[in-house]
């Protein structure tokens, strides 16, 4: 494979001898990602990211939950209406009634869950597994019978017996479901088991396998390509990583690695900046700074080392150009600058100096950001205009 200049490809992954990844994203900003506290997506918000999302080539958008409200329900056959290339989907518990008010959307399919797990039958629903079971496959039978496509999704399944799984998901084949989904709830795997419950589960089930992971311990979007690698196809994600909790598996950090790790290329990550500002805007949720690929110091640099690489060849100290995924360059003037950075900086900035210069410039520099202040684009142009006037 020909090396790539917006990016470094991962080598490692060439002694590995993985068969092709065959997966599809599904994209749950808009019904898990609304979960996450606080946060509520207006009509105009929910089609103005499904358009967005469509545009980045995701596979299929999960619009909603559509018994929450009217309202929802509206919002969600709206976009299943709107021809997008995405295939949509919503959420739906295991209750006939739940399954109608989908069926009336449109969707391509609905997710119809349970949740398996001891402490779920316990203490939330109260019932056998057996009984939970009976009525997810009621409604299932509804939804094929109405000829929409059926997700059978396990709640907690990370924390449900796997021969409690695969006895489920045996018996939902037989009603002919499409997928199967096992969803870390509360982000317990790490990325050894999750490829090991995977993997369990292929060995006998033959319906196409989905993973929905939380980030409760940051490993959210490392279980999501374990998963993958052990034959998961559909992978869930959220922009930004937003949902209940800690969220969800980072749309943004998924499609990257899929490119670097994979050679999966078919995204247009291109629009993964303009989306997060979108959802950032929307959702009142600002990524961390140093949030991977979309975070505002994702692609800064202040170290003097690393500017002066940068300058001569950026993919020493990016693994990936900010073109591709929609983002910026900034370098950054600070504590650590040293005089041939600042020289590189000063010249971008389309300005001279002598070497007398730029020694008083940078003398100013470090007795500003010494005593944290920093120093802004705007205020070096002043600094630089003030040293060459002296």
């Amino acid at each position: 494979m020909s090396e790539n200049k917006d990016y470094s490809r991962n080598k490692l992954m060439d002694y590995l001898n993985l068969p092709p990844l065959d997966i599809e994203i599904c994209d749950v900003t808009l019904r898990d990602g609304e979960q996450t506290p606080g946060v509520v997506f207006t009509r105009e918000e929910k089609i103005a990211l499904a358009t967005k999302l469509d545009s980045v080539g995701v596979d299929i958008i999960e619009s909603g939950f559509p018994v929450v409200s009217a309202s929802e329900k509206d919002v969600v056959k709206e976009i299943a209406n709107m021809g997008l290339n995405s295939r949509t989907c919503c959420l739906s518990r295991s209750k006939v009634s739940d399954v109608e008010v989908a069926v009336d959307c449109d969707v391509d399919f609905v997710s119809i869950f349970i949740a398996m797990s001891d402490l779920h039958l316990k203490y939330k629903y109260h019932k056998s597994c057996e009984e939970m079971f009976s009525a997810a496959m009621e409604a299932v039978q509804y939804a094929k019978d109405h000829g929409v496509g059926v997700r059978f999704a396990a709640e907690d399944g990370s924390r449900t017996d796997i021969e409690v799984l695969k006895k489920a998901f045996i018996a939902a084949e037989e009603y002919k479901v499409d997928y199967v989904s096992i969803a870390d709830t509360i982000g317990i795997l790490n990325p050894s088991s999750t490829y090991y419950l995977v993997s369990e589960i292929k060995k006998t089930v033959n319906t196409p396998l989905c993973i929905h992971c939380h980030n409760d311990l940051g490993m959210a979007t490392a279980n999501t390509l374990a998963a993958a690698e052990a034959g998961a196809k559909q992978l869930h994600t959220t922009v930004n990583s937003i949902g209940e909790r800690a969220g969800n598996a980072s749309l943004e950090e998924v499609l990257v690695a899929l490119m670097v790790h994979y050679g999966i290329d078919r995204y247009d990550t291109t629009k993964l900046t303009d989306l997060s500002h979108m959802v950032n805007e929307y959702s009142g949720i600002k990524p961390s700074v140093t949030k991977a690929i979309v975070g505002e110091h994702a692609f800064s640099h202040e170290s003097g080392i690393h500017v002066c690489a940068i300058l001569e060849e950026p993919r020493t100290y990016e693994l990936f150009s900010p073109e591709m995924v929609g983002g910026k360059r900034h370098l950054i003037v600070g504590k650590h600058t040293g005089k041939k950075a600042l020289k590189g900086i000063v010249e971008e900035m389309g300005h001279k100096l002598s070497n007398e210069e730029l020694v008083a410039l940078l003398d100013r520099i470090k007795n500003c950001t010494e005593t944290k202040h920093g120093i802004s684009p705007s205020r070096l142009e002043t600094m630089i205009k003030e040293t060459k006037s002296q």
